[in-house]
């Protein structure tokens, strides 16, 4: 795969939080900050780089309630590796000090108050110039079996709760991005989120963040058999039809997109730790991958005329749930590094 540049933009992120999500005591132990920004520092293809990173902001690599001070020596730290900052998780769930966006008055406003503290950090690090891309990504905290036991009304208070914090975010300057994915409910299906951003309705501050291995398992109908795109007997000899499928929902969803992961999955789904069961991402060139990712990463990135949307300005990859053997190795960068530049040659803008 060659490394040669063709495009200047989007820039090329890493993910920060595959360091930290599904690992604990209940699994393997995390791996610090700035282990997972010297992997993504070192990593090289033909003398191009990742531009840089998108950053949780959750103990032990970011305390949401950092200083400003404490902010700001966290951006000299990425700046000393030539890498720039993007897009910002808020720690929005129970477990991380938030709360469920369709649970009572306290719960939500919990949430709100991560939403607010996550767009502070954002802003002081666009105010130090070291991040001048990205949004702040958030989800509905809760489970698809608790939403389903009043569906219209949880979507109601999910919406809600997003408008709130849509209030925050603009007067932040920030825009937020809901991601689904299977393990949230109001979001664990395409026509769920679709549904869901229409009821917020601020299509300026709320978009979509779309994940290539998370929005693969909504055309196979996982938590939500009836809106499958792909019939429940696929063989996965017919790229035709997934083609179709992928087709179908990025056509509903991708006007809402401002925020883009590039990832494989294999079609199954994997937890760890204390995450749900969700997308189970894999290596870009994994023989039991089902996405041909550079390819597939255009059915995001460019309208139905074919041209890129430019929607956002960076793309990010996501190895979430990786094994820490698989992140400590060097080569397994340059061959995520490598999948990235050939997307950006694929779908990107000068």
């Amino acid at each position: 795969m060659s490394g040669a540049s063709q495009h200047r933009f989007p820039a090329l992120h890493n993910a920060m939080w595959p360091g930290l999500v599904g690992k604990g005591p209940d699994s393997e132990p995390p791996i610090d900050l700035d282990t997972m920004l010297d992997l993504t520092a070192n990593a090289s293809v033909d003398g191009v780089g990742f531009d840089g990173v998108d950053l949780f902001l959750f103990d032990p690599h970011v305390s949401i309630d950092a200083s400003d001070d404490e902010v700001k020596r966290l951006a000299d730290r990425i700046r000393g590796r030539r890498l720039a900052v993007g897009s910002l998780v808020a720690p929005v769930w129970p477990p991380t000090g938030g709360g469920s966006a369709m649970g009572d008055a306290a719960e939500r406003q919990q949430f709100v108050t991560q939403v607010r503290k996550a767009c502070r950090i954002g802003r002081i690090l666009r105010d130090v110039g070291i991040r001048t891309s990205g949004v702040i990504r958030i989800d509905s905290a809760a489970s698809p079996a608790e939403w389903a036991k009043d569906p219209g009304g949880n979507t109601k208070k999910i919406a809600q709760t997003f408008r709130e914090a849509c209030e925050v975010a603009e007067s932040f300057g920030e825009r937020l991005a809901a991601e689904g994915e299977i393990c949230w409910g109001g979001m664990h299906s395409w026509k769920r989120n679709l549904e869901l951003l229409e009821q917020v309705d601020r299509p300026r501050t709320l978009g979509f963040q779309a994940d290539m291995a998370h929005t693969l398992l909504f055309t196979l109908g996982y938590n939500a058999p009836e809106d499958r795109l792909l019939p429940e007997t696929f063989e996965w000899n017919s790229p035709a039809a997934l083609d179709e499928a992928l087709k179908t929902m990025t056509r509903a969803l991708r006007p809402w997109t401002n925020d883009f992961h590039v990832a494989q999955n294999d079609a199954t789904v994997k937890g760890s730790g204390s995450h749900d069961k969700t997308g189970r991402h894999c290596l870009p060139d994994d023989p039991n991958g089902k996405l041909d990712v550079a390819r597939h990463a255009g059915f995001w990135m460019r309208d139905d005329s074919g041209k890129p949307t430019q929607a956002f300005a960076h793309i990010c990859w996501d190895g979430c749930m990786f094994p820490n053997a698989t992140m400590m190795q060097p080569g397994t960068w340059t061959r995520v590094l490598g999948t990235m530049i050939a997307v950006r040659n694929a779908h990107g803008w000068n």
